[in-house]
């Protein structure tokens, strides 16, 4: 399984510290936030990862990540997206990439507390189609948010003015090889974007769409507030880690 990182866009919740900027090369405490993201796909067990990013500090990402070697890996690839088209159009990029091979998609704001190991062994046993993460949130309607029938997503409904539910699809996605065809038939939403949440439905609608609640907290890092919680995360869990490091130390 390959991994592909999304990290263009333009930023702009996050003006004006996005000036000058790209959204992803902001600090979530003590490294830089597509780190996050970077580290949660090595620690998932998957080594050949894609990063496509765009916009004037593009360069600035192979200055940052070089070659991966920061994170064990032999090699980075990186693609770059012209303009703001959307999640779904920066993903069409990684199709040579891809090479027909399952991917694992993960936005370049997504702080995870917990390993997605357990989610790509489960999308594994799957035949075909895809598997999206679930998450309890306070604010739903700010992410695509599934209308559930039982325990079963019957559609997905993106950034809803009254959510059908608490959950929200957080931003890690496991696709088949066909979502680069399911892409290509996409038209842009009322924002002008090629949504993600229209491939997953597209998935969804022939019965191929599968998923998983995450255990552990998840935040992303696409507004103030939502910056500031990812830090507070980090923070506590790299203090608990150094608690715990000491602890056993003075045990000996």
């Amino acid at each position: 399984m390959k991994g592909v990182v999304l990290a263009g866009g333009t930023g702009s919740r996050l003006s004006p510290l996005t000036r000058v900027t790209n959204k992803h090369l902001l600090p979530i405490y003590d490294k830089p936030m597509v780190y996050y993201p970077l580290q949660t796909l090595v620690e998932a067990g998957i080594q050949d990862i894609l990063i496509v990013t765009g916009g004037n500090s593009a360069g600035e990402f192979l200055r940052l990540l070089r070659n991966g070697k920061d994170f064990g890996l032999q090699q980075l690839h990186f693609a770059y997206q012209e303009g703001e088209g959307g999640i779904a159009d920066a993903l069409r990029l990684a199709e040579p990439f891809a090479g027909g091979e399952r991917i694992c998609v993960i936005l370049g704001d997504n702080i995870l507390e917990n390993s997605i190991r357990p989610a790509r062994e489960k999308f594994e046993q799957q035949s075909e189609g895809a598997l999206i993460l679930l998450k309890e949130v306070p604010t739903p309607e700010r992410f695509g948010v599934p209308v559930f029938d039982g325990k079963r997503i019957v559609r997905i409904e993106e950034k809803p003015k009254v959510p059908c539910s608490s959950h929200a699809v957080i931003g890690v996605y496991f696709y088949d090889g066909t979502v680069f065809d399911r892409v290509r038939t996409l038209r842009p939403s009322g924002r002008g974007e090629l949504e993600i949440t229209d491939v997953n439905n597209s998935y969804l609608f022939e019965g191929q769409l599968s998923y998983d609640i995450m255990d552990g907290g998840w935040t992303d890092a696409g507004t103030f507030e939502s910056l500031w919680r990812a830090t507070k995360m980090v923070r506590e869990k790299v203090l608990l880690a150094e608690e715990q490091r000491l602890a056993a130390a003075s045990a000996r």
